[in-house]
């Protein structure tokens, strides 16, 4: 096809089906991962770290022991996958998924070449060789947006794995497909965050910097494009002091670590002028650090089925929840992720299942929001891409 790069792998893949968690799958993901931890290059980017530090063989074992029925999952035959555009290393995970269920893998890498991407796809090359079951089984390809090479890649599909919005996805789905292929879709999702004010008040300044860090790194680290980034950050127990606190532990942590680029300085005034001129219900914007970061105090919550505000680079909205109940009137099937702090994750599992919720398929600590895994959006992947040869 004309325009497509392989960066890694050929054009002809073998389709035939491993069995789920297949002895060749996690020794080369293992080797992957041994590689990977001892490039100094690799070493620079936490995302490419993560991926590494996932794909270890005891982890995949552990994975492995929740799924007691591996021997007798195959694959579906090859899976295309569409990684989004904006998560450097979404790409890789959506492989390791596919690869453990059993699939040989086409997969496009985002169109934007991020360096890790580059880093993670040369040391598989290099690894291939050593794994022919594997090698013939893999494909990562980029080329510019192009519906003709799409749909040829799609025609060749016994499963479809779309990361996008809610309309690439609905253009994918329109492309035709082997008539047993499943389309496993992770479409436009939004996240929040719940906060206790007084257990900000009350942890200590180790705990209090481990806190904000973890808040940069699911905030700051992808300037709050990631799905899984809270959108809102809410309050219980609210006390001034305790806000005071927490965004100066931020914004000192960020400080170190962040550097703003002009344009997103420019969208983030931008997005204050707009929540103005649209009389967005405020109390009031407070600015910290120069241009790092903003706080945007909501008076209401958005009506239900209303989108929360969405902000960048460090541009935060925050609300006073009068009771953690409050939160029923607005989730619905959008909201993916709840992140706390002083709220324990089972009290919020419980408020989602007791009010028989729609949405939030996924509680986790702050520090938490981007350590994807097989359960993603309320899905087992790897069953989801696998079958059950029944006797």
């Amino acid at each position: 096809m004309n325009n497509v790069e392989y960066l890694v792998g050929g054009k002809d893949l073998c389709n035939l089906p491993l069995t789920a968690y297949s002895p060749e799958a996690v020794r080369f993901l293992d080797d992957l991962s041994g590689m990977l931890m001892k490039q100094p290059e690799a070493r620079a980017y936490p995302d490419l770290m993560a991926a590494a530090f996932w794909c270890r063989r005891g982890n995949l074992m552990k994975r492995k022991e929740g799924c007691p029925e591996a021997s007798i999952r195959l694959g579906r035959g090859l899976a295309f996958h569409i990684a989004p555009s904006n998560i450097p290393m979404n790409f890789a995970f959506s492989w390791f998924f596919s690869l453990l269920a059993g699939n040989a893998n086409l997969v496009r890498l985002p169109s934007k070449r991020f360096s890790q991407a580059a880093v993670f796809c040369a040391a598989v090359n290099r690894l291939l060789p050593e794994y022919p079951e594997i090698q013939k089984r893999t494909g990562f390809v980029a080329y510019p947006a192009d519906e003709t090479v799409t749909a040829g890649f799609c025609a060749q599909a016994d499963a479809r794995v779309i990361w996008g919005g809610d309309d690439t996805i609905a253009a994918i789905r329109r492309l035709p497909a082997r008539p047993r292929c499943v389309d496993v879709c992770f479409a436009d999702r939004y996240s929040i965050c719940v906060l206790d004010g007084q257990a900000v008040l009350q942890a200590g300044e180790r705990q209090l910097g481990r806190l904000a860090e973890g808040f940069y790194n699911d905030t700051y680290l992808m300037d709050q494009n990631a799905c899984s980034s809270p959108r809102l950050i809410l309050w219980v127990n609210d006390i001034d002091a305790a806000r005071e606190r927490f965004w100066g532990a931020t914004a000192t942590y960020a400080s170190r670590r962040y550097a703003i680029q002009g344009m997103t300085a420019v969208d983030k005034y931008m997005q204050l002028c707009e929540d103005g001129i649209q009389g967005r219900t405020r109390q009031k914007v407070i600015r910290q650090n120069g241009n790092l970061l903003y706080r945007e105090e909501l008076s209401a919550l958005p009506e239900a089925g209303g989108i929360p505000p969405r902000g960048r680079g460090g541009f935060f909205y925050e609300y006073r929840l009068s009771s953690l109940e409050e939160l029923c009137s607005i989730v619905d099937e959008k909201f993916q992720t709840i992140l706390c702090f002083g709220v324990p994750v089972e009290t919020l599992q419980r408020l989602v299942l007791e009010n028989h919720l729609r949405g939030v398929d996924r509680i986790v600590p702050v520090g938490s929001a981007m350590e994807i895994d097989i359960i993603w959006d309320g899905f087992d992947i790897v069953r989801s891409l696998s079958r059950v040869v029944q006797a």
